[in-house]
């Protein structure tokens, strides 16, 4: 009897493949040219990537963090300035505040999506902070002006921004979108009465490129979008050293720019994405009918004002580590997004924290998996998977989730 082939969380391999020639022949335009930092490709992908994300620029830096960094400097946050995230988002986000020079403080992630509160973030503002002599918004928990928000779209999915924004408005914040895993994701605004992208709502948006995202570069690579020119015309100069001219430093910034050949395979790829995207919210369409029924699962939750465009998807289910052993022992990869929420890592106990302070966030890190996305992959792999999942809760013995839903509720 022969044995399945096994069922790669993600591949990165096809992808590739299929546009070898195309990938190629942006490496033989570098070599031919010399043109390895900056230069036509690098500015032709900004103005790819500005266009689809429906902004007036995009600046193109060497990593996501970076380009979350340079977004918050360039917005103006300042060193001691209190940045609201969420703590259930990967490391990348807090370390872009506090290397900003900003203290990050937490807001808790809602049941359903898994995107910051807006009802906690309300809570935050009204109870837990007040106005100093000069007007400033003060933490009452470090005793600091709160500046700014940066809501995470997570695993593809933009976070309420419509009340957000409104909240930013009323209390006198900046948002900066962190939109690394949101490439192309869709929210209708009825503010503006429009769909609008990632990246084209708060003040500024940082996206990263690594290799796994949606758009992925060969390598690291990031971007900046924004509508303000001023802050696109800081963040060049952050990204290179502090010039806008060579050799005349106004001020002291950093090596961050995005090389010439990782901008070349990205603008090819860009073109390839409307399409992968299309792909991945057909794959999440068919998990969802195939796990609609099963006790002990729940699947990804898309409100009706959203597009999510699927970068991970991500159920939930009690015992998720047998379940993690079940798949890889039925050749099936999985992935955990992510295990430890940010306000228990050893990196912030200095910010003494208790688990028990963000709860969702808490609870949920011990439930999710991420099971295979990419555009590649096909009906018969999802049928496995689901057949792997259905094997697995028929033999276990796990109460349904409607009733351990009504429980979660009733702790919380």
């Amino acid at each position: 009897m022969s044995v399945p082939e096994a069922i790669p969380f993600l591949d990165l391999i096809t992808p590739h493949v299929e546009l070898e020639p195309e990938l190629t022949a942006v490496f033989r335009q570098a070599l031919h040219s010399a043109s390895f930092i900056g230069g036509s490709m690098v500015e032709d992908f900004e103005e790819a990537f500005a266009d689809f994300c429906s902004v007036r620029q995009a600046i193109a830096v060497s990593s996501g963090t970076d380009a979350l960094r340079f977004a918050l400097m360039a917005s103006g946050i300042r060193q001691g300035d209190v940045v609201l995230t969420v703590p259930h988002t990967f490391i990348a986000t807090t370390e872009a505040i506090s290397q900003a020079g900003a203290l990050p403080e937490f807001i808790d992630v809602e049941e359903k999506t898994y995107n910051i509160s807006v009802e906690k973030l309300q809570e935050y503002l009204e109870f837990h902070c007040s106005r100093d002599v000069s007007g400033k918004l003060i933490s009452h928990r470090s005793n600091r002006p709160v500046t700014a928000i940066v809501p995470v779209h997570l695993y593809g999915q933009m976070a309420d921004m419509d009340r957000i924004m409104a909240l930013a408005d009323e209390y006198g914040l900046m948002v900066v979108e962190d939109a690394c895993q949101a490439h192309g994701a869709e929210y209708f605004s009825q503010r503006l009465n429009c769909w609008v992208k990632a990246g084209a709502m708060g003040r500024a948006a940082a996206f990263s490129f690594y290799p796994g995202k949606n758009l992925g570069a060969c390598g690291e690579a990031g971007a900046v979008t924004t509508n303000d020119p001023s802050i696109a015309d800081s963040i060049r100069v952050l990204r290179d050293h502090g010039q806008a001219r060579k050799y005349y430093h106004s001020v002291e910034g950093y090596n961050g720019r995005l090389d010439a050949i990782q901008a070349g395979l990205l603008r090819v790829k860009l073109q390839h994405l409307a399409k992968w995207n299309a792909q991945r919210r057909q794959h999440a369409a068919q998990y969802n009918g195939l796990l609609a029924d099963f006790d002990g699962v729940v699947c990804p939750y898309e409100p009706a004002w959203s597009r999510s465009v699927y970068h991970l998807y991500v159920i939930r289910t009690p015992d998720r580590d047998g379940l993690m052993r079940h798949l890889k022992d039925a050749g099936i990869g999985t992935g955990i997004h992510y295990p430890v929420p940010l306000h228990m890592q050893s990196a912030y106990a200095w910010l003494n924290y208790q688990v028990d302070d963000f709860p969702v966030a808490s609870r949920v890190a011990t439930e999710i998996v991420s099971l295979p996305m990419f555009p590649q992959l096909i009906a018969e792999q999802q049928k496995r998977v689901a057949e792997a999942i259905c094997s697995f809760t028929e033999r276990k013995s796990i109460k349904p989730w409607r009733e351990f839903e009504s429980a979660v509720a009733l702790s919380s």
